[in-house]
């Protein structure tokens, strides 16, 4: 290896275990005030199994005789069933149907539609009411129990203690062997306060995913997920912090990142994804780069802004020739 790479994956590695050190010397948030806090960073899909819970809300809608539309805390809709809400755009705030709450803050919004007049609305009603009763306690037991395991993890990290409180999955991303969202933004914070710059910051999303989830199932679309996970840890450095940041969204941070060193990791991959082979996948990601260049700056803020380019890297990537051919042929 040369001398000057050498020296510089030494300055890297050093660089983000003394964000680590610092991260184990501060003082930790109240329990109570970080419990309280911090329910504002989960979505939905953080708290919920939405395959589980959309399956479950067909059959309660069937058995009911209702359209069901539940939306995340914006408004944006997350899952539909039936076709009673085409064209409908949720108000949450004037109209915000039933508010799925969990830890005291709204995390979504259910709002329903009769279909047959015949039935007892008022039961109807109570029942409905149940499920969101229901899925609230569901949410709030995730909540606590993924919370108070990194707090936990924290504590023991700032008393210097060797064991670890935690399983290797309270940091993992099951699927993918990846950072998961909540352990990966310990991460940026830990690169935050070092005062780290530059830091490379790639948004990855998987072109199309819903294709391959609509067309090959749940097991295939889930292949995809770790094919391009695969990818991106093997052509990234071991300095490279990869996290699934959502279900088909990862984030890269790359610290103190060379000239045209993001860039060169994102030709690679997408170069893999085009190339690889199989029977009924077409792998394709959509990148997009920032920089963190000021300590004033914060990697939360980096990593929504490489999200806005990596939706005008998937406009490009759409639209250019021969794409959609590639998506289809294997289409069963």
């Amino acid at each position: 290896m040369p001398k000057d790479a050498e020296n510089g994956i030494l300055k890297k590695t050093y660089i983000i275990q003394k964000g680590m050190d610092e991260l184990m010397g501060y003082d930790a948030i109240p329990y109570d005030r970080r419990m309280k806090e911090n329910i504002r960073n989960y979505s939905l899909s953080n708290l919920y199994d939405m395959e589980v819970i959309k399956k479950y809300l067909k059959n309660f809608a069937e058995m009911l005789e209702i359209n069901i539309l539940l939306t995340d805390r914006h408004g944006e809709k997350e899952i539909v069933i039936g076709d009673s809400f085409l064209g409908f755009h949720p108000d949450v705030v004037s109209e915000p149907g039933r508010k799925l709450r969990v830890q005291g803050r709204t995390v979504g919004h259910l709002y329903i539609n009769h279909l047959n007049g015949q039935r007892d609305v008022r039961l109807t009603d109570e029942m409905v009411d149940g499920t969101v009763e229901l899925l609230a306690r569901l949410g709030q037991e995730a909540y606590l129990h993924r919370e108070s395991s990194i707090y936990l993890e924290e504590l023991e990290n700032k008393l210097g203690s060797k064991q670890r409180l935690t399983e290797d999955h309270e940091r993992e991303d099951v699927l993918t062997g990846v950072f998961n969202k909540l352990y990966f933004e310990s991460k940026m914070s830990v690169i935050d306060r070092s005062e780290v710059v530059p830091v490379a910051v790639l948004n990855v999303n998987i072109n199309d995913w819903k294709y391959a989830n609509d067309n090959f199932g749940d097991e295939e679309s889930d292949r995809l997920i770790r094919i391009i996970a695969d990818i991106l840890k093997e052509e990234a450095g071991s300095y490279f912090i990869i996290g699934r940041i959502d279900g088909d969204v990862f984030g890269v941070l790359i610290p103190m990142a060379e000239d045209g060193e993001a860039e060169d990791y994102a030709s690679r991959i997408q170069d893999r994804c085009f190339t690889f082979e199989d029977p009924y996948l077409a792998p394709s990601v959509a990148v997009g780069i920032v920089y963190k260049t000021n300590i004033e700056e914060t990697l939360e803020e980096k990593l929504s802004d490489a999200e806005y380019e990596m939706f005008n890297n998937k406009f490009e990537i759409k639209n250019a020739d021969g794409y959609r051919e590639r998506l289809e042929k294997n289409k069963r």
